[in-house]
């Protein structure tokens, strides 16, 4: 179980997010948000959002300026998330899948103890996937129900065969979903799973992209 939960972390963004002058969504229907997904919006003050608290994060790290560097298209980045969240939601939806909250708290703390603390955590995901401290739970949410999704289907992660599986749910789910992107941001790929040229880690993998992108947003 723990060797499952550690490839799953491995393989996510940011879940999972590592390693791209409009106002309106695709179009003028949609001002104010940074993309509409399902029909629901995503307020481009709800991505300013995140990027605030990842910054700050950044700011007090020992290592702010390489992390800040090597996150250039943060914004971007977050995006990705934010839309791979719904993407993920659904796909486990219409497998079935659903996480409990408890679920949540048992992964963190055994990410916890494999990390070696709180901090050690909170430090790896800030650096690797840009998550910062108030954005953890979610990010664990995601990687219990990448893994449960990955269950539900039969696959196993760790494969190629079971990552096209599970990548093919996704793209499923991405079109149903109708994803429309604002354009100051790029274009969403339902085939690859991802907003532009960022690629999450996990979605390399699972598209079978041989080329990684480091995550900078």
């Amino acid at each position: 179980m723990h060797r499952r939960r550690r490839t799953a972390l491995a393989l996510s963004a940011a879940l999972v997010a590592a390693a791209p002058l409009l106002t309106a969504c695709g179009n003028d229907a949609h001002p104010g948000a940074a993309a509409v997904v399902g029909g629901d919006r995503i307020e481009i003050a709800t991505l300013q959002s995140q990027v605030r608290d990842v910054r700050a994060a950044q700011r007090e790290s020992p290592q702010s300026t390489q992390l800040i560097e090597n996150t250039g298209l943060l914004s971007r980045a977050k995006l990705h998330g934010l839309i791979l969240d719904r993407v993920l939601a659904h796909a486990a939806d219409d497998a079935g899948v659903t996480v409990s909250r408890r679920e949540i708290q048992d992964a963190r703390a055994a990410a916890v103890r494999q990390s070696g603390g709180e901090e050690q955590l909170a430090a790896m995901l800030l650096q690797q996937r840009g998550v910062s401290p108030g954005q953890i739970d979610e990010a664990v949410r995601e990687e219990v129900l990448l893994t449960k999704l990955a269950k539900a289907l039969d696959a196993d992660l760790g494969t190629p065969q079971g990552q096209q599986k599970v990548g093919a749910a996704l793209t499923t789910a991405s079109k149903d979903l109708d994803i429309d992107v604002n354009p100051r941001y790029g274009t969403w790929d339902d085939q690859k799973i991802q907003l532009g040229d960022y690629k999450a880690p996990w979605i390399t993998q699972v598209s079978k992209d041989p080329e990684a992108v480091q995550a900078g947003a």
